[in-house]
């Protein structure tokens, strides 16, 4: 399968402040940016399949 999406790379530890009070979180980007590549990649994975069908 070729990748054409890069997998987003989770923050470092030092980008979190741990405090809750961010509003959005780097995790919560981190997370609505993960989502949105695993969206991506199943799409593409089935683009993939439905060609190699044909």
């Amino acid at each position: 399968m070729t990748v054409l999406v890069e997998k987003p790379i989770p923050p470092a530890d030092d980008d979190c402040c741990g405090g809750g009070a961010c509003n959005p979180c780097v995790w919560d980007h981190y997370y609505t940016e993960l989502q949105t590549w695993r969206i991506k990649e199943a799409k593409l994975k089935e683009q993939q399949e439905h060609l190699i069908v044909k």
